[in-house]
């Protein structure tokens, strides 16, 4: 076990250099500059703050100095938010992001793990039909149309729910609600094709002919089996929701840091471009490594090499 952490630790590491290294280049080769939008800003006051952040050096210079930078844990000075370095913004604003992609993944676990193992009990009843058209719709249906329906109904129609902010528990239900649609809907439908496949297992059979109730041997025995497929995508999941959604963050006006990313990218902000992007593929990589203990600890069975 400890080998196998430590060679996937040294994997994380070269799959995060790659990242940056990708990013870097990738975001010099487009056309422009961060100040090339500045207004009133003269051609010697734009070399003046190119200096100032190093962007008038070669661009070979400029990734050797980042990644000596980023090897001290340094993500450098916000070209647009004056004053601040990436490493506070990320710090002030990831947070936000985790509070509300915490309840999100909560509640796609907590719905979707049900409506599987239900969707699979009840296979080719009323209640697996029902389910099956849940799931197929919460994937189907992009994040703004779910948080567009949301809005319409609960605040301009009903005028139960605000919609921007997060100053009170009002506040994060449609946010949540719309974050944990598309995973909880995914989860369902792979609960269900997974707890069918463990269902037919010849251990499963000797239960039932000991015996035991279906219901018991499907949530005592089943699950812990029928939960793996699950516990795989949570990796990517965790760190996906957790940095926040987007189009979420932008529609409901969450101060997270998926809001700051996209405005980093219009704004031609390459540090906090490279920060973020860092950020998320660090803890990307890192969530995929607890799974992967996570699947010893689960089933024993499971050799780690």
């Amino acid at each position: 076990m400890g080998r196998y952490i430590i060679k996937r630790i040294g994997m994380a590491v070269v799959t995060i250099f790659a990242v940056a290294t990708i990013t870097f280049f990738v975001m010099n080769m487009v056309p422009g500059g961060p100040f090339m939008a500045e207004k009133a800003v003269s051609p010697q006051a734009q070399a003046a703050l190119e200096a100032k952040f190093g962007l008038d050096k070669p661009l070979s210079e400029q990734y050797i100095t980042y990644m000596k930078d980023l090897l001290h844990g340094d993500l450098g000075l916000s070209v647009k938010q004056r004053g601040r370095t990436v490493n506070q913004i990320i710090a002030s604003k990831f947070p936000v992001s985790a509070r509300v992609g915490g309840m999100a993944i909560l509640l796609a676990v907590m719905t979707g793990v049900p409506l599987g193992s239900i969707a699979a009990y009840r296979r080719g009843k009323l209640a697996d039909n029902i389910i099956i058209v849940f799931s197929t719709s919460g994937i189907a249906v992009p994040n703004f149309v779910t948080c567009t329906i949301l809005m319409y109904i609960f605040s301009l129609k009903l005028g139960l729910l605000p919609t921007y902010g997060l100053t009170s528990w009002k506040h994060y239900v449609m946010p949540v609600a719309a974050l944990a649609l598309y995973p909880s809907s995914y989860i369902a439908r792979l609960m269900r094709s997974s707890m069918l496949d463990v269902m037919g297992q010849d251990y499963m059979r000797t239960a039932r002919a000991k015996g035991v109730s279906q219901m018991v041997s499907l949530f005592k025995h089943a699950l812990r089996n029928a939960i793996l497929p699950v516990v795989t995508y949570l990796g990517p999941l965790l760190a996906y929701t957790l940095t926040g959604s987007f189009i979420v963050e932008k529609i409901f006006t969450i101060p997270g840091l998926g809001s700051e990313f996209v405005g980093s990218i219009t704004s031609r902000d390459y540090p906090l471009i490279m920060g973020t992007t860092i950020f998320l593929a660090a803890l990307m990589v890192t969530m995929n490594v607890l799974v992967d203990i996570a699947y010893k600890l689960i089933d024993p069975r499971i050799k780690l090499k």
